[in-house]
């Protein structure tokens, strides 16, 4: 079922522009608007997208209907697992730039964020959208995923103003998907492909500890 909303709004001499909203389906999964203007002169027409959200199950059938996968992740969350045959363009790249407020901002990261965490000191990628032109058409189907789903909503605004329009983001990112949601390449699941540093380490040693510590109680339990 789809619901049309018309508004139209009327400006001096050179012509009026026409909104038209369209919605398909109960859960709103899919959304978009279209505007028109009109010239007395000539007819333009401008066509705004808005971006879709939807969930990995969606996300993996929207694949099957030919979506491209564009993940736009950092370089080391793209190596250490992404989707078999995405292509990838960081919304953000590494920042190695050596003037000396940068060289004291990446040591102070470095020393928590990095090491606790495992995430790289990085900066905007300028080139982004136009790195995406050269591997896509603006008529592209693209389904854009990042790892918690907010850089994958600034990438596809940032295609949308560019003029691509069919857009399509992960809710909440690759860390919500299934096992086995979809083929990967790296060594983690695409799910724990943002957790690194000295967290996991930890988390690692405190399984190591207590499976352990549960072993010592059961056997001081069996020879009571």
């Amino acid at each position: 079922m789809a619901v049309l909303g018309l508004s139209t709004a009327f400006s001096p001499p050179r012509g009026s522009w026409i909104a038209v909203r369209l919605r398909h389906g109960a859960t709103g999964r899919s959304s978009r608007s279209l505007s028109f203007r009109r010239s007395s002169a000539a007819t333009a027409v401008a066509v705004r997208a808005e971006v879709s959200f939807v969930s990995g199950d969606e996300a993996k059938r929207l694949v099957a209907e030919g979506y491209a996968v564009l993940d736009i992740r950092d370089r080391r969350q793209y190596e250490r697992a992404h989707v078999r045959g995405s292509a990838h363009v960081p919304l953000y790249i590494e920042n190695e730039d050596n003037d000396i407020g940068t060289i004291i901002k990446r040591q102070a990261h470095n020393n928590f964020a990095g090491l606790f965490y495992g995430l790289a000191f990085t900066k905007p990628n300028q080139e982004f959208t136009k790195m995406v032109k050269s591997k896509f058409s603006p008529e592209s189907k693209l389904l854009v995923v990042c790892q918690e789903g907010l850089r994958s909503t600034a990438a596809a605004e940032a295609l949308e103003r560019e003029g691509f329009q069919n857009l399509a983001c992960i809710m909440s990112g690759l860390q919500t998907l299934k096992p086995g949601t979809f083929e990967s390449v790296g060594e983690f699941e695409l799910q724990n492909a943002g957790k690194a540093g000295l967290v996991v380490v930890q988390g690692k040693i405190s399984r190591i500890l207590g499976a352990v510590l549960i072993s010592k109680m059961e056997s001081t339990l069996q020879s009571l």
